[in-house]
This record gives C-alpha cells, structure tokens and sequence, in this order.
C-alpha cells in the first residue's frame, strides 16, 4: 500500500509544520515540502485543517482483564481491539494485575497474539504483583531472553496492601534479572511498578538504587498522580533520572480521594522543573479500580478505559500544555522507555502509526497501523486498500 498524505500538519511529535509524508508498505518513506508521486497504487489522501502526528503508545493495559478484589463477579473485561483503535493507541504493553492466579502468562500472551493479528502493536510484561514474580521459564530472565513478546517485568506493586510487601533484596534482585534480561535480548528490561498509597511511596525504589548499582531508570514507576504526596515524590524521581507514570484512568471516587488529574499533575510537572522527557501517560485500561475504605476494606469497582489516555492529553491541551509536549507522552516518551525505535515518532524509516486529528476539535479522525488503516469516522475519504470499500468503522 502507497499512501501520500497531503497538506499535513505533522506533530512528530515535535511541531514540523506543513509537510507531505509518503507511506510505503509498513513504513514512513519520506517526509518533504513536496512530494511528487503519481499512479493508480498510489492512495493521496488531502488532511487539509488536520493534525498528522504518531500512533499513540500505551504502557500499561490490562488486556485480558484484572480485578477480583471484590469476589469473582468483580473481574473486569478484556480489551476489545476496536477500543484501542477508536483511541489512537496503535502499540501498547499487556500486563497482569491483582490477580496473578485466574489471569496467567498463558492467557497474556495469546491475548497479545490475538491483538497483533488485529493489526495493533502489543508486548507484554513477565512477572507479576507479587514477588516471587510469576514467570513461564526458570526465572524472569529467561523468560526475556527466550520469549518474544515479553520485553519488561510488572507490574509489581508497592506501598500497597496488596502487595507482597517485597523487601529491598527480592526487588533487587528482581531488577538485576530483568536488567540483564534486557541486554542480552535487546529489549527495554524495565520494571514495570504500581505504586499504592501508602505513604513509603518510592522509598524502596530509592533504596534499591542506593545500595546497588542498579539506577533508578531500571524501574518504571505508575500511579504517580495517585496523591499530591506521591505526585512530588515522583518529581524527585524523575528529576534523578528516572521516567514516571501517570494513570489516566481517574474516577470520581479516585479525585475524591486526593488523586490529581493527569492533565493538572503534568501541568504541575512542568511548572516545577520536572523534564517532560521523563513523564509519561498510560491508560490502565480494563483494570480494576476498587475504592477501599479507611480499613482497607473493599467498597465499590471501576474499570480502566484506554479512551482516557488521548482524552487526558486534549485536557492539557486545553490548560494551556504546548500540543508537541502533551503528545510527547504518550509517543515518543514511552517508546523510548520500552525502547521500541520505530514506535512514537514520525520519520523516515520508522512504522507507520499515524493519527489523524481534526486541527480544529482534536477530535480523532483516523487511525493507521503499520501502514493499514484501522480506523476512520467516515470524514476522510479512506477507502480499504484490500477490498475497495470505503472504511468508516474499522478495517
């Protein structure tokens, strides 16, 4: 498939202004003022008064569901592929949650394999909440070495009740495991890390780096924005080299409760000096999200949507957030966190994940993946390049 998108305006995420971008096969081919490219293989697509800029990445998503936390009738759902679709989201990274028993690492990798086959860019993580990390092989690291898809470990939680309450040693270890898991097979090796509430917060995180050689990038904290407490914490954290998360899927329960809207948390990020380089969004889509009272006692579930990244990112656009820099995390931030080259850019060479969004609404137009259109809301005139016929839902 040939595609010759003209009159763009490109976010790459970076503001490159006007430029035509050229689409070969599953790849970015060029990127000029003018293309000159003609023939009936070639689809041109006019995206006048629209913003072109990189599929979004995910890190964190809960693809074949989580929770339990409430009984069995409290499991969430799987992820619909058309959900991450409709989202922007072509690349994003399944993990286990809570629950490590009923959801297995089995169930976890057929789920990305299926996501795959939809035509979507997944990975997944090894290991789980708990330490002893659930793993498929001897230990968390041959499992990154020898299985494909797994590229990180997690998320294992802390300061949590739910946790195991690991000590500095098991997380030590753990990390050292998956980091050099990571470097004999090429991947990111990140440990994946939900936080709680609790008020340690990232002590243990700190201590791991202070009394090993294991840096603070080995881990990848989440939840960030989870309290005002915790949210400072993670400036500090970011600010000694470390990347942070924030979770996108916030309840009315969760703000009542102390949690800072991701948009407001980057728009405080920014204010105190934090590098944007270092933040990132992931959705925690199809997680559950159980609200405890002061004993800790299970009270009510929500459930992660992966429509809440893009939706927090047009929030702080509206605050006033530079439109490069609040794309920045949810593109090129998290790719190069997972360290996956060809995701979260715009360039030549790179996959062709592209977002299509109205200039003026930011409103989702399009969506293509690995150079396949996935998605359309009926506005552009995107035709199936397999079977001719116009694509208004998904492919």
């Amino acid at each position: 498939m040939i595609t010759l998108f003209k009159n763009a305006e490109v976010y790459a995420p970076q503001a490159l202004g006007r430029l035509e971008l050229l689409v070969t096969g599953n790849r970015i081919a060029a990127m000029a003022s003018d293309i000159k490219l003609q023939g009936d293989c070639v689809q041109q697509l006019d995206v006048s008064g629209c913003l072109l800029v990189p599929g979004f990445v995910d890190s964190l998503v809960h693809i074949i569901g989580g929770g339990g936390e409430g009984g069995f009738s409290t499991r969430t759902s799987e992820l619909n592929a058309v959900d991450a679709m409709r989202a922007g989201v072509t690349t994003l990274v399944g993990v286990l949650g809570t629950d490590a028993i009923t959801r297995t690492l089995t169930n976890l990798l057929a789920k990305t394999a299926a996501l795959n086959e939809a035509g979507l860019t997944c990975y997944c993580y090894t290991g789980s909440y708990q330490i002893p990390a659930r793993t498929l092989l001897a230990d968390v690291l041959e499992d990154l070495v020898l299985i494909d898809k797994f590229i990180g470990v997690g998320e294992v939680a802390i300061a949590d009740h739910r946790s195991s309450q690991p000590t500095v040693q098991e997380l030590a270890r753990l990390a050292s495991q998956a980091r050099v898991g990571g470097m004999l097979a090429g991947k990111s090796g990140v440990v994946s890390v939900h936080v709680g509430s609790a008020t340690a917060g990232l002590a243990l995180l700190h201590q791991v780096a202070e009394t090993t050689d294991i840096p603070l990038a080995q881990f990848y904290p989440t939840h960030i924005n989870r309290n005002q407490q915790l949210l400072q914490q993670g400036f500090a954290f970011a600010k000694a080299g470390g990347s942070i998360d924030f979770t996108t899927s916030t309840t009315a329960q969760d703000l009542a409760q102390g949690e800072v809207q991701c948009a407001q948390a980057l728009q405080q990020a920014i204010a105190a000096g934090v590098p944007v380089s270092q933040i990132t969004f992931s959705s925690d889509a199809n997680a559950s999200l159980p609200e405890f009272d002061s004993d800790n006692n299970f009270v009510s579930l929500g459930e992660g949507r992966i429509a809440s990244l893009y939706e927090e990112v047009v929030a702080a656009i509206r605050l006033g957030v530079p439109i490069a820099t609040a794309l920045s995390v949810i593109t090129e931030n998290p790719a190069r966190v997972l360290k996956l080259p060809q995701k979260g850019r715009l360039k030549v060479g790179a996959d062709a994940d592209l977002v299509v969004l109205d200039e003026a609404s930011l409103q989702i137009r399009a969506v293509m993946a690995q150079g396949r259109w996935l998605f359309s809301d009926g506005s552009l005139p995107i035709t199936c390049v397999h079977t001719g016929v116009p694509l208004s839902t998904t492919v």
